[in-house]
């Protein structure tokens, strides 16, 4: 197929804002740029960093992805509302002209009456007005009309008519609450290519999520209907039930070229590696049966597919491993491995680490190499992401030891460092688990209570690197936490100890709650 211009379809990456905001998946500003930097790998064309004006926290991230990032284009989330777009326009800077301010108001009947109390003409007013200052600030700006799935047709085109008229030179359509169906939303993309004066001389983008499971089928039908722009996130995720997921949307249309006719410049041998990066360091896992990126995606089982496997490839399968990367060739490094070695792999990987980071990450590759047979890329990638965590280690976990069986009351004894001080203490719990957390919190002096604990192999085999993800409270504040080891009650030590120093970090620097208690309150989705 020859690829023209008009047949683009851009690839907006929002996984740093969108798919940050789906519950027990924050990131450190650290762990955000290692993202980031991976996105620009992928060669997405834009990358949505965060919502500059919900935290700190937030806009430090756009700022520094702004300077550090190259290549794509770096956009910035704000309200209609003139601090959110004077705080946006200062995030991006460092970007340049690569920098992007995205405006969103809401337009439904729902959202008009139950959540903004305006007026259609009090709507498009504010409109304008924001599509106004945040040119005023950025030549390229891009607007969203909030729930526009739900918004009637005809004060759709009229707003969206006039953020084009006051600058706009991207229009977004999103699909807020995943309420539409392909053959609607493609029906409503083609309605307003017919409907609004000038919108063939702006790129129009969709934005959907995937509460029916129909995201990717919604954004395949706009572009179908004129659309080229789709805002996605790596592994779908996002609030809710997630985004349109980009691996699935990018290699639908890659592998189905012959009807959908359309291209991206998305680089494919980049999303296994994308995916599997997320999902460390986000620790929200995929499954199994996940389309292009999940375990089960490329395995065959049944002796028919097998069979016609090893007759003729595409009789099963649609694309190859390797056009979206998986190789399975990830084996790394052994014990007998030197610093120069691990250190030109791990710049093989897009990581770079300072020398201290770097000390810290070949010691625990050593002593993981010594209890493993095999240590594969994912075991690095969780190793490096105990190593560049943003929030300083108050506690670190010393020694553990732990007693339990069928017949015996789980006792856990546990060695905390604190500077250079060396506390312990012993307790006894439910289970291993309960007894280590309890012990952790008499030597801490904080109570905290566990609300969810999930644990996954890192990589294959029985010495397999496990990884613990926790969410945690303490007093009113929810935490997320992750640890790994190749025992899993020191991996949920680790999670838990993650959780606490999150916490005793935010309460020294007083910082904003960590978790969905830090965005404000109105986020476009």
């Amino acid at each position: 197929m020859q690829r023209k211009a008009k047949d683009r379809v851009v690839i907006f990456d929002t996984t740093l804002r969108d798919g940050e905001q789906c519950p027990g998946a924050n990131m450190g500003l650290r762990e955000k740029l290692e993202v980031a930097k991976q996105l620009a790998r992928l060669k997405v064309d834009i990358i949505e960093a965060g919502f500059p004006i919900a935290s700190p926290g937030d806009f430090e991230a756009v700022q520094e992805v702004a300077k550090k990032v190259k290549g794509p284009r770096i956009c910035g989330l704000a309200r209609c509302i003139d601090k959110d777009i004077d705080r946006c326009a200062e995030a991006i800077a460092p970007a340049g002209s690569k920098g992007r301010i995205h405006v969103f108001l809401a337009t439904s009947a729902i959202h008009r009456k139950f959540k903004l109390k305006k007026a259609k003409t009090e709507i498009i007013k504010q409109a304008v007005l924001g599509v106004k200052r945040a040119k005023k600030h950025c030549p390229d700006v891009q607007f969203s009309p909030e729930d526009a799935a739900r918004t009637e047709r005809t004060f759709l085109s009229e707003v969206v008519s006039a953020a084009i008229e006051a600058g706009a030179t991207t229009i977004n359509i999103p699909d807020t609450v995943g309420y539409a169906v392909p053959e609607e939303f493609g029906d409503t993309i083609a309605y307003l290519f017919d409907h609004v004066p000038g919108i063939k001389n702006v790129v129009v983008h969709v934005h959907c999520h995937n509460d029916l499971g129909l995201a990717v089928a919604n954004s395949l039908a706009a572009i179908q209907h004129g659309a080229r722009g789709i805002e996605c996130t790596i592994n779908g995720i996002g609030e809710r039930a997630g985004n349109c997921s980009l691996e699935e949307v990018v290699m639908a249309i890659r592998t189905r070229s012959d009807a959908i006719n359309l291209w991206t410049g998305i680089h494919t041998r980049e999303l296994f590696r994308s995916s599997r990066l997320v999902t460390q360091l986000t620790g929200m896992a995929v499954q199994r049966n996940k389309a292009i990126v999940g375990a089960n995606a490329f395995a065959h089982e049944a002796g028919i597919h097998q069979d016609g496997m090893l007759k003729e490839r595409t009789t099963y399968e649609i694309m190859a491993p390797e056009d979206v990367g998986i190789s399975g060739t990830d084996l790394v490094l052994g014990k007998h491995s030197g610093r120069h070695a691990f250190k030109a792999h791990l710049q093989k990987m897009g990581f770079t680490l300072k020398p201290k980071e770097l000390e810290g990450a070949y010691a625990a590759f050593i002593k993981l190499a010594d209890k493993k047979k095999t240590v594969y890329d994912d075991d690095i990638v969780a190793i490096i992401q105990e190593q560049v965590s943003d929030i300083p280690s108050v506690y670190t976990l010393d020694y553990l030891h732990v007693s339990t069986g069928s017949t015996t009351i789980p006792t856990a004894t546990v060695r905390l460092k604190k500077d250079e001080k060396i506390s312990s203490d012993a307790a006894c719990g439910d289970g291993p688990v309960d007894a280590t957390l309890k012990t952790i919190d008499r030597i801490a002096g904080v109570q905290g209570r566990m609300l969810d604990f999930s644990l996954q192999a890192v990589t294959q085999g029985k010495d397999a690197l496990g990884e613990v993800s926790m969410r945690v409270t303490f007093g009113d504040q929810t935490l997320t936490g992750k640890g790994s080891s190749t025992d899993i009650v020191e991996a949920g030590a680790k999670a838990y100890l993650n959780c606490l120093n999150r916490y005793l970090y935010s309460k020294k620097k007083r910082l904003p709650r960590q978790g969905r208690g830090h965005k404000s309150k109105e986020t476009k989705s």
